[in-house]
C-alpha cells in the first residue's frame, strides 16, 4: 500500500446520485457510521439491505425503519436485486459477502462515497481534524437547527435528545453536515461548500506513514472546496495554520478562530472548568455579515477549553460560512445536548459519577482528562467554599454534571479516576509515551489492554506499553477485560469522578459498573444496619 493512498476506492472520481444506485447493500450495518448512511438512504426512498456480525438495537431500529437486516455475515445476504454494496475500510476483501459482490461485479462504495452519493444539489459541510469532528458537527447541526435551517446530517455518535439518545443520521432540506473521516482518505470524495479543519496531527500512522503526508492529504481535502466556498481553519494549531495560509495564497477563502491573536474571531477570557463553559468571542475583522470589533458571549453546555474551541468552528462555519444569522447560532450553541460517548454522563452510583468518552488519540484523551480535572478541582474549591457560606442559596448553581460533581461531602478528597482502553496495537506502540503524559493529570489511572479493532497483535505492545510509563497518578493494568469492573469498583470511593475512555468496548462496562458499586453500596449499608 503507498503511504496515503487508499488503493481500493478512488477518492477522486465522482459518485452516482442515490436514486441511480439501485438496491444497496451495507455490510455492517450495525455500526456507528455505516447505520446513520444506511438510515439516509432510507429516507431517500432507497431499498436497502444490510448485515452485521452480531444483534443490536440499532439493527432493530434499522429495520422498523425498512432495512432487510441479517444478523451473520454470509454471501447469500446478497438479494439478486442487489446493484451496489456499501463498505467501510475496516471490512476485509475475505468477507463473504464482499467477495460475493466482487464475483457478481457489483458497485463497491465507500461508506463516504455512499454520503456523496447524497449531496448533489446540497450546500455541504465537512469538519476534518484529527480531534473535535463529531462534536464540532453535532454543534453544527444543533445551530443550523435553532435557525431554522432544517440540516440533514451525518455524524460518528448519535445527538442527544431531551428525552434521551437520539439518531446519528437525520435528512433534512437545509445544508449537509458531515462528520469527515480522515483516516483512510475517503474524506476527499465530498467536494464541500464549507470545509472546517479543526486541527492536523500525526494520528492514523498506520495509513499514512508519517505527518507530512497527512498534512498533504489535507491540503488535497482543502482543495475539494466548492468554487466560492470557506475554509475554517483553528488558528491554534500548526498544521491548520500552515493549511490556511496555503489555501489562502492559492486564492481560496479562510477565516480562523482561536486563541491566537491572529485568530479571525478570537477566543478570550475562557472559563471552562464547570460544565457550563463560558468564553468571550471578537472579530478581529470582518467576517461575512459580521463587523470587525464585534464581540459576544459564547457559552456551551460542557466542560473543556477545547470544547469552546469546537463551539467557535461551528460558528464560523454556520455565519461565515452558511449565512445564518449570529445571535441565533449562540442561542443554539448555548443549548447544544451532547452527543453519544462524548463526556456522557452514565449515571451514579455510591457517590461515584461516571463518564463515558470516545477519546482515543493522545489530543483527544489528554482533553477530556484536564476537562475532568478542571471539574475535580472545581468542585473542590466550590466544596471549600460552601463550609464558608452554609445555607446560602445561590441561583446560578451547576446542573448536570457539575452539579452532581460538586455535590459530594468536603471529605474524603475527590478524585479523578481513568479507565482507558488503548484503541490498535500501531497508535499505542506508536503514542504510549503522549498517552502516559496525558493520563498524568488523572489521581487514578487504570489500563486495559488494547481493543484490536482492525488490527492484529503486536507482540510486546500491549495496555502495560502506557501504564509502564505513568508518571504521578496511582496506576494499575488490569489485562483480562472481564475483571475490570471488579477491580475498578473495589478501588472506586465516594466523590470520585470515574471517566471511561476509549473508542473500543470500553462503553459496555458503564452499566455493569454502575450496577456493582449500587450493590457495593447497599451491602455496606445492610452490614452497617445490621451492627448498629
Amino acid at each position: 500500500m503507498t503511504a496515503g493512498v487508499n488503493d481500493r476506492f478512488d477518492f477522486t472520481a465522482p459518485v452516482p446520485p442515490v436514486h441511480q444506485l439501485g438496491a444497496v447493500h451495507f455490510i455492517a450495518i450495525g455500526g456507528a457510521g455505516m447505520s446513520g448512511v444506511a438510515r439516509l438512504f432510507l429516507a431517500a426512498g432507497v431499498s436497502v439491505s444490510g448485515s452485521d456480525a452480531r444483534d443490536s438495537a440499532t439493527l432493530r431500529a434499522l429495520e422498523a425503519e425498512g432495512a432487510t437486516v441479517f444478523v451473520g455475515q454470509r454471501a447469500d445476504n446478497l438479494g439478486a436485486d442487489v446493484q451496489t454494496v456499501v463498505i467501510s475500510s475496516a471490512i476485509r476483501e475475505t468477507n463473504p459477502e464482499l467477495a460475493a459482490a466482487r464475483e457478481r461485479g457489483l458497485r463497491v462504495l465507500h461508506r463516504a462515497q455512499g454520503i456523496a452519493a447524497l449531496l448533489p444539489g446540497r450546500s455541504a459541510v465537512a469538519v476534518a481534524g484529527a480531534n473535535g469532528k463529531t462534536t464540532t458537527s453535532g454543534m453544527l447541526t444543533t445551530a443550523l437547527q435553532h435557525s431554522g435551517a432544517d440540516p440533514a446530517y451525518v455524524l460518528g455518535s448519535e445527538l442527544t435528545t431531551p428525552s434521551g439518545r437520539g439518531t446519528n443520521a437525520a435528512p433534512g432540506s437545509g445544508p449537509f453536515v458531515i462528520e469527515a473521516d480522515e483516516s483512510d482518505g475517503s474524506f476527499l470524495t465530498y467536494r464541500p461548500q464549507v470545509a472546517v479543519v479543526t486541527n492536523i496531527k500525526a494520528d492514523h500512522l498506520d495509513f499514512y506513514g508519517d505527518l507530512a503526508t497527512i498534512e498533504a492529504t489535507f491540503a488535497t481535502f482543502a482543495a475539494t472546496i466548492r468554487p466560492g466556498g470557506l475554509l475554517v481553519a483553528a488558528a491554534d494549531d500548526p498544521g491548520a495554520v500552515a493549511l490556511a495560509d496555503r489555501h489562502r495564497a492559492a486564492g481560496g477563502a479562510v477565516v480562523t478562530f482561536g486563541t491566537s491573536e491572529a485568530a479571525d474571531v478570537r477566543l478570550g477570557d475562557l472559563a471552562p472548568d464547570a460544565m457550563t463553559a463560558t468564553a468571550q468571542l471578537t472579530w478581529q475583522r470582518d467576517v461575512g455579515d459580521v463587523s470587525a470589533g464585534t464581540t459576544r458571549t459564547l457559552t456551551v453546555p460542557m466542560p473543556g477549553a477545547h470544547n469552546l474551541a469546537n463551539a467557535a468552528a461551528a460558528l464560523v462555519a454556520a455565519t461565515a460560512g452558511l449565512g445564518q444569522g449570529l445571535d441565533a447560532v449562540l442561542a443554539g450553541l448555548a443549548v447544544y445536548p451532547g452527543t453519544h460517548r462524548r463526556f456522557e454522563l452514565v449515571g451514579e452510583a455510591g457517590g461515584v459519577r461516571i463518564v463515558d468518552d470516545y477519546a482515543h488519540n493522545p489530543d483527544k484523551v489528554a482533553a477530556v482528562v484536564r476537562a475532568g480535572r478542571g471539574l475535580v478541582d472545581a468542585s473542590d474549591d466550590a466544596g471549600d467554599d460552601a463550609g464558608d457560606d452554609a445555607g446560602a442559596t445561590d441561583s446560578t448553581a451547576p446542573t448536570g454534571i457539575a452539579a452532581a460533581v460538586t455535590d459530594v461531602p468536603a471529605a474524603p478528597a475527590r478524585r479523578l479516576v481513568v479507565v482507558f482502553q488503548p484503541h490498535l496495537f500501531t497508535r499505542t506502540r506508536d503514542f504510549a509515551r503522549d498517552f502516559a503524559e496525558g493520563l498524568s493529570a488523572a489521581d487514578v489511572v487504570v489500563l486495559m489492554d488494547v481493543y484490536a479493532a482492525r488490527e492484529d497483535p503486536l507482540e510486546g505492545i500491549s495496555g502495560a506499553t502506557i501504564a509502564d510509563l505513568v508518571r504521578g497518578p496511582e496506576v494499575h493494568y488490569v489485562a483480562d477485560r472481564d475483571q475490570v469492573v471488579a477491580h475498578v469498583a473495589d478501588l472506586a470511593r465516594p466523590g470520585d469522578l470515574l471517566l471511561l475512555v476509549g473508542a473500543g468496548d470500553i462503553t459496555e462496562l458503564g452499566a455493569p459498573l454502575l450496577a456493582r458499586l449500587a450493590a457495593v453500596t447497599g451491602a455496606d449499608r445492610d452490614l452497617e444496619e445490621r451492627l448498629t
